[in-house]
């Protein structure tokens, strides 16, 4: 029987149990994971593209909560139209492709990332990969499905998140300065150095 993936009880839009927000009871069950630091040192920025897209739109952000219970947004949401192919960011091996909550939901479990290594989940996701299988970075590990929620807005989305163990981590942080668009590009000649002026 494939491993589930643990319950993030303030998002629903991952395919995942809700609740844990004010006026709602606790959950029952296992405890929720704790959550890191976006800052997390700890995580490489080895994702060699975004998930979905070329340069998605983040539609809503990192929002560690406060608490285990309280709320927030353990991942992050990016815009994306229903069969857009989702792709895995790094290397690695699918932990679990299957139905979560009535939601297909992808985990890849990164390679070279430590004990316990990095895990990736992406959702709402039609899978086309199986668990166990390898990936490489740009694999197609399914597509985007269409959900009947307004989360995202009008548009749809895809959920990405990350964890280490139990603790969930920022996945943005995954994703090297140059894929979030920060600084200029520079342009090197590949027979050496640039020329002295």
């Amino acid at each position: 029987m494939p491993e589930a993936e643990p319950a993030d009880p303030s998002d629903a839009d991952a395919g995942l149990p809700s609740g844990g927000g004010a006026g709602t009871p606790a959950p029952t069950g296992p405890a929720t994971p704790p959550v890191a630091d976006p800052a997390d040192p700890a995580v490489p920025a080895l994702a060699r593209s975004w998930p979905v897209g070329v340069r998605p739109p983040v539609v809503r952000g990192w929002e560690p909560p406060a608490t285990a219970y309280s709320r927030g947004h353990r991942g992050v949401d990016l815009g994306a139209v229903p069969g857009a192919p989702v792709r895995a960011v790094a290397p690695g091996r699918v932990s679990f492709a299957g139905r979560v909550a009535g939601r297909g939901v992808v985990s890849v479990e990164l390679s070279g990332t430590g004990s316990p290594p990095l895990r990736t989940t992406y959702g709402p996701v039609r899978a086309s990969v199986h668990q166990g299988d390898e990936v490489l970075a740009g694999t197609v590990l399914g597509t985007v499905e269409a959900t009947r929620d307004a989360h995202c807005g009008p548009t749809s989305c895809l959920h990405w998140g990350l964890l280490r163990g139990a603790v969930y981590l920022n996945p943005l942080s995954l994703l090297p300065p140059w894929l979030l668009g920060l600084g200029p590009s520079r342009l090197l000649p590949l027979d050496g150095p640039p020329p002295k002026h």
